[in-house]
This record gives C-alpha cells, sequence and structure tokens, in this order.
C-alpha cells in the first residue's frame, strides 16, 4: 500500500442512499467535512457503488477517502455487521455474496410489505418511491413509506413498532456468518471491523469464545465507540482488543436523516487509521 499520510480526524461508518442513508455519497462527503472530518470511508451495506461519487468528492475537497462497506452477517439470532475496508470491489467470491445478500432482502421486503399491507394502507410501490436506482430496498425504506403515508412519524417509531419482529410483519433474511464474511474480506485483501459488537437487547454481544474463532480466522479490530454500545461491552472488548493488538475504531454510522447520528460524533484515532492502510492489499485510499 502507498505511505502516503492522511488528515485526521476520521470517521469509518457512514451511509449514503445507495443503502439505507437518506443523502447521496457526495452530500455524505460533504457533510463529513462541514463536521470537521478530514479522512471519512463510505461504507454502505453490501455494495461498493458509491465509491466513485464519495473518492471525487472528497478529493476535490482536500479529503482522504477510505473505500469500504458493512457487509451483513448473522450469528444464530444476532444480527452482526462486519465493516470491510479497501478490500478488492471486483474480487469475484466477495461479489457472488454480496449478490446474493442484496437479492434476498429485496425479496425480504417484499414480504414484509404484503404482511404490513393485510393491516395497513402500504404497497410496494409506496416503497418504492422512497428509493433510489442503485439502492437496495429494505427496511428502512419501508419505515421512509409508512412516514410518508402518515402511518408513523418517523424512522424510530417505524422500527420501535410495525417493524420490530414482535409485531408479527418481519420476515428473515439471508446473511452469511461473521466467519464467512472475515474470511471473504480478508480473503478480497481487506481489513475487517465488527461493527457496533456490544449493543443491548437481542443482538448484544456474540459468545467470547465465538469472538476469539473471529479473531483467529483474521478479524482486525472491533468498533468501540459507537452511541449504541455498552459501557460494559466496550470495557470487555477494549481489554480482548489489547489482548491480541486489535485495531479499536470510533465511528458515527450516520445516515443523513435516516438516525440521529451526527458526523464525527465518535472518531477513530490517526494511529488505529494508519493501521488499517498498513494492513489492507485490496485497494487504496483516495487521496487529495
Amino acid at each position: 500500500m502507498t505511505d502516503r499520510s492522511f488528515a485526521g480526524p476520521s470517521d469509518l461508518h457512514m451511509h449514503s442512499n445507495h443503502s439505507d442513508g437518506t443523502e447521496n455519497p457526495g452530500q455524505v462527503v460533504r457533510q463529513a467535512r462541514d463536521h470537521g472530518i478530514r479522512t471519512m470511508a463510505l461504507t454502505d451495506h453490501d455494495r461498493t457503488t458509491g465509491w466513485d461519487e464519495a473518492a471525487r468528492t472528497a478529493v476535490s475537497l482536500g479529503m482522504t477517502f477510505i473505500p469500504g462497506m458493512e457487509l451483513s452477517a448473522k450469528h444464530q439470532w444476532r444480527s452482526v455487521h462486519v465493516l470491510g475496508y479497501l478490500f478488492d470491489p471486483e474480487d469475484a467470491a466477495l461479489r457472488a455474496e454480496t449478490d446474493r445478500i442484496r437479492d434476498d432482502r429485496v425479496g425480504r421486503a417484499e414480504r414484509i410489505v404484503r404482511n404490513i399491507g393485510r393491516d395497513y394502507e402500504l404497497s410496494w410501490a409506496d416503497v418504492l418511491e422512497q428509493t433510489t436506482v442503485d439502492a437496495t430496498v429494505g427496511r428502512p425504506h419501508i419505515a421512509d413509506a409508512l412516514v410518508a403515508r402518515g402511518i408513523v412519524r418517523d424512522r424510530a417509531e417505524a422500527f420501535d413498532g410495525i417493524l420490530h419482529p414482535r409485531e408479527g410483519y418481519y420476515e428473515p433474511h439471508y446473511a452469511p456468518d461473521p466467519l464467512t464474511a472475515v474470511r471473504l474480506i480478508a480473503d478480497a485483501g481487506g481489513v475487517t471491523i465488527i461493527a457496533h459488537p456490544v449493543t443491548s437487547g437481542r443482538d448484544r454481544m456474540m459468545p467470547l469464545d465465538f469472538i476469539e474463532q473471529l479473531i483467529a480466522a483474521g478479524l482486525g479490530g472491533f468498533e468501540i465507540d459507537h452511541r449504541e454500545n455498552t459501557e460494559q461491552g466496550k470495557r470487555t472488548l477494549q481489554k480482548l482488543a489489547s489482548k491480541h493488538d486489535l485495531i479499536v475504531t470510533g465511528s458515527s454510522d450516520y445516515h443523513g436523516a435516516g438516525k440521529p447520528n451526527r458526523p464525527g460524533e465518535n472518531t477513530t484515532s490517526d494511529e488505529m487509521v494508519a493501521r488499517i492502510i498498513a494492513q489492507a492489499t485490496g485497494t487504496s485510499p483516495r487521496y487529495p
């Protein structure tokens, strides 16, 4: 990899409307810049289609762009998100897996909408009106359609109510196990970080023995500074990261108007960004 320097502060977890954010990639970069960020990563779910626009915008603004993605995975009942940085986007195995995830995500969204449509005035056309051409339709777009229909006030109310599994409209979707996700990204030359790994509730922390398996498989580290992580969980993973000399990151998980998260509310140290760049072999940062 190149040894060119980069400028902090760094926010390595941001989403555009190519997945479930509400702004296009260029707007996401500008929001990062306006909040004092100088190195940022676009990490849309299971796709890389926003990289080019984000990179062009970042370079034009004097910022460093780190190509990334948030790969969906599942361990038992838990939804696990594996952040991958600087991997080869043309890697055949990784592309095949993301294609499968996205295809099933659309089918799952259609099933959820049919379920909701039995009790509420909501159609698939309503949901499509909330998406862009490049976006993979998912639950956030269903939430936006519910808002547009006046059924709920905002995404948060949708996810706490109609879209919550307890309400009976939920449908499962395909996702690989985290071991597969880590290996796919590593084999594509990328560095893997488990996103918000110690949340409360149903998606709480994976068992420590399984996390040790992920580390043995090449896991690079953990996103520890994130608003959804519990304090006890952060302490546990910080000790584990120190034991194995892993990378630790902090990020906003910015989604535009889709979530209250703001760019730069958590950031990653220059040392950790440098380690990500040094370890990756799949592609390079885009420098100004």
